[in-house]
């Protein structure tokens, strides 16, 4: 499995090497926050909050993604992983590789993906399937 994320990881590396087809705000790590998010997609946690079942990917990505964007999905598609913790770990574990090899602003996206992916290991682990989104103030807390 770590061999197809890498050979979609070096499609879109490839791809975007022409600056031509980068968006606006392009960063290198979008490439993979994008796949962890397919991959998160994929996976369809039971344990994810009803609003993040899924994660939407950005127009300005998709619309510069490419021919090579079928493959992609072929690929991402071909993983299959049966068990519901073993899929926590292997994108967790993809989150965790891809956010050593940026820093500062460019783990933005990639720290956003790991919260929602740690809230549901958390719910995982702890049996409990989210019911409701609370949005509590962490100040406040």
């Amino acid at each position: 499995m770590k061999e197809k994320t890498q050979k979609i990881l070096n499609i879109w590396y490839k791809h975007f090497m022409d600056e031509d087809r980068q968006y606006s705000e392009f960063e290198d790590s979008d490439i993979e926050y994008f796949v962890g998010c397919m991959l998160y997609n994929h996976f369809n946690f039971s344990y994810a909050l009803n609003t993040m079942k899924t994660i939407d990917l950005s127009y300005d990505f998709l619309s510069s993604c490419g021919d090579e964007y079928d493959e992609i999905v072929k690929i991402i598609k071909s993983i299959e992983i049966e068990d519901e913790e073993q899929k926590i770990v292997f994108l967790k574990e993809y989150i965790k590789e891809s956010q050593e090899k940026y820093s500062g602003d460019a783990l933005y996206l990639l720290n956003r993906l790991a919260y929602h992916v740690d809230g549901v290991s958390q719910r995982f682990l702890a049996g409990h399937k989210a019911k409701a989104v609370q949005f509590i103030n962490p100040i406040l807390r």
